[in-house]
């Protein structure tokens, strides 16, 4: 059974399972119009399971905190990046990937 949720809802999921700070307010927005774009693109529906999503996307604030992640000399810009894996802009600097 699959249930819509609205943004709210969706903030609101994170908050129920103690995950409130896994991701900013911009970033939690930012990743549920990026995962609606996917539903609506794809026609396939998405499970909401918050667990899952705060395993496979982690938000950065910058390119440089990416970096002490996962080395600078291996992903010198953003580009880079979205070579390796899906981002999810955010602002100007602050972004969210797909873990890989």
């Amino acid at each position: 059974m699959k249930q819509t949720v609205n943004f709210y809802q969706f903030t609101d999921a994170f908050t129920n399972m103690n995950r409130q700070n896994q991701f900013s307010y911009k970033g939690k927005k930012a990743l549920f119009e990026y995962l609606e774009e996917y539903e609506d693109s794809t026609g396939e529906q998405i499970e909401l399971d918050i667990i899952a999503l705060c395993c496979d996307y982690e938000e950065y604030d910058s390119l440089e905190e990416f970096q002490l992640d996962y080395g600078q000399e291996d992903y010198p810009d953003i580009d880079a990046i979205e070579y390796e894996t899906q981002v999810i802009h955010i602002d100007d600097d602050s972004f969210i990937i797909a873990v890989f």
